[in-house]
């Protein structure tokens, strides 16, 4: 017989940086999980990703205090601050701009996320990209 799920819990996690402190241990803590378990689990699941990339990682919550956990691609914000060589995104989205990306970067950046997009094809993807890239004040060329 499967297990009775009580709940999902979202968090975003830097990868390979799991560690006890907030907002992982408050989080998990409060739902009676084992805190340590899921850093070491979820440290090993992601050390072949970049140090302190944040990852979205929804952990499914079992009845018997038990968990599995599963991990999305990191968000496009990310990508496309790295991608524009950005600390952060524009102030003033639309008034000013922040940095310049490019169409092909986007696609690239699409091509990484296609699984969490809502896309049909990579050209739907690729549009998805480049809005939010305008969204966070940066300039889409190309």
């Amino acid at each position: 017989m499967a297990k009775k799920i009580t709940g999902y819990l979202k968090l975003q996690v830097p990868a390979g940086a799991a560690t006890p402190s907030p907002p992982i241990g408050p989080a998990l803590g409060q739902r009676g999980l084992n805190i340590m378990e899921f850093c070491k689990a979820f440290n090993a699941a992601s050390q072949e990703m970049e140090k302190g990339m944040p990852v979205p990682t929804v952990i499914t919550i079992f009845s018997d205090k038990s968990f599995t956990f599963a991990t999305k691609s990191p968000p496009a914000s990310y990508f496309l601050k790295k991608a524009a060589k950005l600390s952060k995104g524009g102030a003033a989205a639309g008034k000013e701009v922040a940095g310049t990306v490019t169409e092909a970067q986007c696609r690239e950046i699409a091509e990484a996320k296609m699984n969490d997009l809502n896309a049909n094809d990579l050209d739907a993807a690729t549009n998805i990209i480049m809005g939010s890239a305008r969204s966070m004040g940066l300039k889409v060329e190309g």
